[in-house]
């Protein structure tokens, strides 16, 4: 079996042209399963075409018995879905085991987004007189701008950006456009001249120009490939990065912590949604390949509408 998980592996990634962190969870998916067998063979790794529904059925009830979250389970029965799926075509599987086994009943969280006066409060966080703060200003607004994944904001290049559109590289490599409105270009405008010191080394760790003779050995020039979002080395700033970032200002602004980068995406979305943008459109400025990724919003929306329904109607109370 670890044989057809590398050629499932390299066919996503060839074939599909799959993501990096898309094959890190197919991975560590089948990872799981394989795990889960061994203990139930004594150590041995069945090949494909010996797993059968029943241990499968047996896999799913584990993960619940461990309080695995529904879509957790659900992703990974999709990813096995797709394993025998793809074993049948190859040769390496006569049946999908996989296939009559039904979702876990629905209880996928809705996405936590915040409301207009929450990112105001948000966006207002970074303090405006330091360095870093004015960078981490015009990343939320960035960010909430174009409802960006934080991996396509860490991704961006100083060449990407073309006034108000900026060039974005999302899941499975799929390139679009998304717009930055006039509150995030003001914020990048203010945070560029001082990228160029960061780049260079002209300011320290925590945003206080340094003497030349004790600057760090820094890039020479700005090219296009260059990052627009740097760390107070010069370099590209990581996911895990931006994370803390947000984490310290929903600390500070007394935000609900279940607040992360990806809120601000979802509240992007649900914005929209709210002031009468088509769900297609919708569709396009995320960057979703499924309509049926982009209809969570479609619910949220009209959560909202329901509440602002029944504060309003006289006979809704």
């Amino acid at each position: 079996m670890l044989i057809s998980s590398q050629r499932f592996l390299q066919y996503l990634q060839v074939e599909r042209n799959a993501s990096d962190l898309t094959i890190k969870s197919y991975r560590e998916d089948l990872e799981a399963l394989i795990e889960y067998l061994m203990d139930l063979n004594d150590g041995r790794i069945p090949i494909p075409s010996e797993v059968t529904t029943l241990d499968l059925r047996g896999y799913l009830a584990a993960m619940t018995e461990a309080k695995y979250a529904g879509a957790t389970i659900a992703r990974r029965l999709a990813s096995l879905r797709s394993f025998f799926r793809f074993g049948q075509r190859d040769g390496f599987a006569t049946e999908n085991p996989a296939k009559p086994l039904p979702n876990p009943g629905s209880e996928r969280n809705r996405p936590h987004v915040l409301s207009t006066r929450e990112i105001g409060m948000l966006l207002q966080a970074p303090p405006r007189a330091d360095v870093f703060g004015i960078r981490d200003r015009a990343i939320l607004e960035t960010m909430y701008s174009a409802g960006l994944r934080v991996s396509e904001l860490v991704g961006l290049n100083i060449g990407d950006l073309h006034g108000e559109t900026v060039l974005v590289r999302g899941k499975g490599k799929k390139e679009r456009k998304a717009f930055v409105g006039p509150f995030a270009v003001k914020a990048l405008k203010s945070w560029f001249p001082f990228r160029r010191e960061v780049l260079f080394g002209q300011v320290n760790a925590i945003g206080q120009s340094v003497p030349s003779q004790s600057k760090r050995r820094r890039p020479t020039s700005d090219t296009p490939e260059t990052p627009i979002f740097l760390n107070k080395f010069g370099g590209r700033l990581t996911t895990r990065s931006v994370d803390r970032m947000i984490e310290k200002y929903v600390k500070q602004t007394g935000l609900d912590d279940k607040t992360s980068p990806h809120t601000l995406r979802h509240s992007f979305a649900t914005h929209l949604m709210d002031n009468g943008a088509d769900i297609m459109s919708i569709k396009e400025l995320l960057g979703h390949a499924n309509i049926v990724t982009t209809q969570i919003y479609i619910h949220l929306s009209t959560a909202n509408l329901k509440r602002i329904y029944e504060k309003a109607h006289p006979r809704a109370r």
